[in-house]
């Protein structure tokens, strides 16, 4: 018999197929040539399971967001065993040893000794929120990014942050702060990471460890925590003065805002945009508060951190829970695309310059509202990994030294501190586009990947993936003309003008801002230890004003140096209006309004108020003597419990005597003087709310008290009325202003 008739079969016909040996390595035969029409990846072998994937919680993954949660009434291991006991460990005898038996025990343990990961270097104290961004289509023009176009609702998560301090610090510091918003398009992630100052300290990323470790808590006593008063800080950007126009914008009222809802938000940078023409152009993105730009006192912020260093988050939160939803127009400054990359003098590509809006107008081109809080911290906030390298068609980076470096750096550090390369992986991080990468394994894989080649090009896979062709739409690197030159460690010469924007900012502040400006510095100069380092920022201040230079030197007991010229070639520009947040009126949403009670004489009339505040997006706060209700309202807070800072206005609706506990021996605020008749306490809130320009109402037995403590009702944001409604409506109209800066006369 033939070797192909011992091989053939009586049962089996010509057209069927014999069974396959195990080991194949894909499902279908390869091609010969390279496969070259795009198809969707293969279907797993019949072999390899077809279980539904299912949540860290061990449930099908279902588009309810529960499902992400705990599951089930009882309490089990990690692996999902019920367990009838969590209060003692498994021991030999009720007073033996512990067995090492004990599986309980060590996992709880084991997995609570590494729920900590590393915090970020640089912006690890943070918060934020989920929200929606509407596109206005006005962008057309300019580039072709699909989540611009009109009507457009794309998800959004936004964190913001400060930058020196570490997780556990306060949130009322004066530094910069992080604005960093994550746009999960249906083209790809977009993250626009930036800050809440248009510039940077440096210019070159190759300083950023030079600036951060000079920032930083000094390394022997590793103090002070996220503050820049100290010798650190101030010897480096009185050295490396291309750092001071950064560093004035941080002595400014910017870097204390009153609120993430009130912080603009820069993307730094310049970008390169696409439009659906092929026209490419330069750009810089800009966010705009609906509530305006506004900030603390720096007493005030003081006085929060110690009183709620959790200031920040709590609002942000509050706001958001009670249905204020903060939100921000998304603009744009579109410059020619020329070879130069400058615009009206200015070098578009140093990232410490800024183009005035008077010269480039923002263009509004969407808006984001944040209308979701986090359901966890760590999972959400603490795990978001943000990227500027992270872009989507239309939008593209330009030459900018600090851009480029951060495109590495952003990458780098996630790999360290969320344990590997899979970071966009955990789940808020995970894209709403479709993936089909090549990236496989590594610490922390989430996804199960079926096929064999992830390679190209392939047969095995059948070709799968494919390079998008230019029949579909995809990101393109942009063909930039890179002009002739010889690979050197220098910056272009216009980098050299470290001052006259500086200028810029000093001219467009008014009085009341430049009075602060002069006290910030004053302050942090002080904390310096060593003489040699306050008088060399003095002499950075005499080459921008005079008159700040003076001020300041005479504040620390310093001769005021005089300015030793300019670079020659600086571009000197008129003072920018829009570089000032004072002038205008904002909408009060998420304000709050302190109701200090008598609850001898409180009547009907509170519950009115409260509901009418409430009815207005603010936040109306009951301040009593004591806790429980008043006329049938809430206590919020009690004198003991209560501190000015927390509120942006005070309305008094009686005048409490001294309450039981107003024992200066057992609470120091009740030691507050003054000859009135008010509770210490109460007299203590009055005064530092005057202090820090915030608006007093009072009607009633209140406007008795107020006026005996000293309060005229001519004096400016000091409102006297009959009854309660007029009171608040004479108070919002204060209010809306922020402070009542004209309060205090200025000199300079």
């Amino acid at each position: 018999m033939s070797p192909s008739d011992q091989n053939s079969s009586p049962d089996r016909t010509a057209d069927q197929k014999l069974t396959p040996p195990p080991g194949r390595p894909a499902p279908e035969p390869p091609s010969t040539e390279e496969p070259t029409t795009p198809r969707e990846p293969l279907p797993a072998p019949p072999d390899q399971h077809e279980e539904p994937p299912r949540t860290p919680t061990g449930v099908v993954a279902d588009p309810d967001p529960d499902s992400v949660g705990q599951q089930g009434s009882y309490l089990t291991t990690k692996q999902g065993a019920r367990l009838r006991e969590t209060d003692h460990s498994l021991k030999a005898g009720r007073r033996g040893p512990v067995l090492l038996q004990d599986h309980h025990l060590r996992e709880k343990i084991s997995h609570f000794d590494h729920e900590r990961i590393p915090e970020r270097v640089v912006h690890a104290r943070g918060a934020a929120a989920h929200g929606v961004f509407v596109g206005y289509g006005t962008a057309d023009s300019a580039t072709s990014a699909g989540f611009l176009a009109e009507g457009k609702e794309t998800p959004v998560f936004v964190r913001f942050s400060t930058v020196l301090g570490s997780r556990g610090s306060a949130d009322t510091v004066r530094d910069t702060r992080g604005f960093a918003t994550k746009f999960y398009t249906d083209e790809g992630t977009f993250d626009l990471v930036g800050n809440n100052i248009p510039v940077f300290f440096i210019q070159d990323a190759i300083k950023f460890p030079d600036i951060i470790h000079a920032g930083k808590p000094h390394p022997d006593r590793e103090i002070p925590q996220a503050q820049s008063a100290h010798d650190t800080f101030w010897d480096f950007v009185s050295l490396h003065t291309e750092a001071q126009h950064h560093t004035i914008w941080n002595m400014s009222d910017r870097g204390i805002p009153r609120s993430y809802r009130m912080m603009e938000g820069f993307g730094i940078h310049t970008f390169r945009l696409v439009n659906a023409a092929g026209e490419t152009s330069l750009a810089k993105f800009h966010w705009k508060p609906k509530l305006g730009v506004h900030s603390l006192t720096w007493e005030e912020a003081q006085l929060i951190n110690g009183n709620d260093p959790d200031f920040h988050r709590r609002d942000l939160a509050d706001a958001i829970e009670s249905g204020a939803y903060p939100e921000w127009d998304l603009g744009i400054q579109v410059f020619p695309d020329n070879e130069e990359q400058t615009f009206e003098g200015i070098d578009l590509l140093d990232p410490t310059k800024i183009v005035p809006e008077e010269l480039a107008p923002v263009q509004p081109i969407g808006r984001l509202t944040l209308n979701r809080n986090p359901r966890n911290y760590f999972a959400e906030t603490e795990q978001v990994a943000y990227n500027p390298a992270h872009l989507v068609p239309g939008i593209d980076v330009t030459d900018d030294p600090l851009l480029q470096g951060r495109l590495f750096s952003y990458v780098d550090t996630q790999i360290t501190r969320l344990g590997g390369p899979n970071d966009g992986q955990i789940p808020i991080n995970r894209p709403h586009a479709p993936v089909n990468d090549m990236l496989r394994d590594g610490y922390g894989q989430q996804a199960d990947h079926p096929g064999v080649a992830p390679y190209h090009p392939n047969s095995l896979d059948g070709g799968n993936p494919f390079p998008a062709g230019e029949d579909v739409r995809a990101f393109t690197d942009l063909p930039v003309k890179v002009s002739e030159g010889t690979k050197e460690r220098k910056a272009p010469v216009s980098y050299e003008d470290h001052y006259s924007q500086v200028r810029l900012f000093w001219a467009s502040m008014t009085p009341v801002e430049k009075e602060h400006i002069i006290g910030a510095y004053a302050f942090e100069l002080a904390k310096c230890y060593e003489p040699t380092i306050r008088r060399r920022q003095l002499q950075s201040l005499a080459e921008i004003d005079e008159t700040l230079c003076r001020e300041v030197a005479t504040a620390l007991g310093e001769e005021a140096p005089a300015p030793r010229g300019t670079v020659e070639g600086a571009v000197e520009l008129e003072a920018s209006p829009a570089l000032s947040q004072i002038g205008g009126t904002w909408p009060l949403d998420g304000r709050k309004i302190a109701i200090v009670v008598d609850p001898e004489t409180a009547g009907p009339e509170l519950a009115e108020l409260h509901e009418a505040i409430a009815s207005a997006s603010m936040v109306p706060v009951i301040v009593a003597p004591t806790g429980g209700e008043v006329a049938g309202v809430p206590v919020s807070h009690t004198f003991a419990a209560a501190r000015s800072v927390e509120f942006d206005a005070v309305l008094l609706a009686g005048a409490p005597a001294p309450a039981a506990d107003a024992i200066p021996a057992r609470e120091a605020k009740a030691g507050a003087r003054g000859a009135g008749t008010l509770d210490p306490r109460v007299r203590l809130l009055l005064d530092e709310a005057w202090r820090h320009a915030k608006a007093l109402g009072a009607w009633g037995p209140g406007r008795e008290a107020l006026e005996a403590e000293g309060y005229a009702a001519d004096d400016a944001g000091v409102v006297a009325a009959e009854g309660w409604s007029d009171a608040l409506g004479q108070l919002k109209e204060a209010m809306a202003a922020h402070r009542v800066w004209e309060r205090f006369p200025t000199r300079v």
